[in-house]
């Protein structure tokens, strides 16, 4: 059975009341954001969600001392429990569902994502703080083995095009998808638009409720089934740079899904390495499907 991912804001509070000094709370909004006000004790990682990774041996190594000094500042170990959060899991583009993703593939995996945010927790009128914390500097250790249990890399994403056992979900914006624009940063923020070959697309958010939940796994389920995608096949899962990507796994995960794992470099990486090969055809998506 796979291990419960979110966590609602009214455990969270109680985890913060009863264990405080057993839990790292973090913020992955940004610093201007924190300062107006956040959850009591959270510290701020805004790194979480802008870190552009690459996926060669040199870019995982960077990867890893990075994010070994960021959560050792922030007070993390082996024996604390992490809750990520931002502010509302529709609208922040995956950050905290990729802050958790991080987690995992540095070995952590006592770590939860807050169900719906600080959206959430300030809907269900819980204390909020404007103190900014200063915690205190731990030694926080990584597993050089689970990365590879959590991401693939750019060659593995090569093999994947010709391995028809594998599903390739491409679950970036419309625009994206259809060869409009590179990036959520602008049109031309990377050097070439399209898709990867053989891949599939559904929007991000298209698994979640209005007020950011994820959908039901049946709903989940039937949303992927359309696809030709079922919960024992294969997924490798893409975006951009990782994060909506993270979003999407943790929806699947929390449904049945079992075999995924997230192109970590997605297209920020892809799409500067002219030898790898794109679709860039210009598409228009019927409105069915948007």
């Amino acid at each position: 059975m796979e291990k419960k991912i979110l966590v609602s804001p009214t455990k969270l509070s109680q985890m913060i009341e009863n264990s405080p000094e057993s839990l790292v709370v973090i913020d992955t909004r940004d610093p201007e954001e924190y300062a107006k006000g956040h959850i009591p004790g959270a510290v701020n990682l805004r790194d979480f969600f802008t870190y552009l990774a690459t996926s060669d041996e040199e870019g995982c190594n960077n990867f890893r001392r990075h994010f070994s000094d960021l959560l050792s500042a922030a007070g993390v170990d082996s024996s604390r429990q992490v809750v990520i959060y931002e502010d509302k899991l529709n609208n922040g583009f995956g950050q905290s569902c990729r802050g958790w993703l991080i987690m995992q593939a540095l070995g952590h995996s006592d770590a939860f994502v807050l169900e719906n945010g600080f959206y959430g927790w300030k809907a269900a009128g819980l204390h909020i703080s404007h103190e900014v914390e200063q915690p205190e500097r731990s030694e926080f250790k990584i597993d050089d083995k689970a990365i590879d249990e959590i991401f693939v890399d750019r060659q593995e994403m090569l093999r994947a095009i010709h391995d028809h056992d594998i599903r390739i979900l491409d679950i970036r914006d419309q625009d994206e998808w259809e060869g409009l624009s590179s990036s959520p940063y602008g049109p031309d923020f990377a050097p070439r638009k399209g898709r990867l070959e053989r891949s599939v697309w559904l929007q991000w958010d298209k698994l979640m409720e209005e007020d950011a939940r994820y959908l039901s796994e049946e709903h989940i389920v039937a949303a992927m089934r359309q696809l030709g995608i079922k919960q024992h096949h294969t997924i490798y899962i893409y975006c951009f740079k990782g994060a909506r990507a993270a979003n999407t796994y943790v929806a699947l995960k929390s449904s049945g899904f079992s075999d995924i794992k997230v192109y970590f470099g997605s297209w920020n990486e892809w799409s500067r390495d002219d030898t790898l090969p794109i679709e860039s055809e210009v598409l228009t998506v019927s409105a069915s499907l948007a």
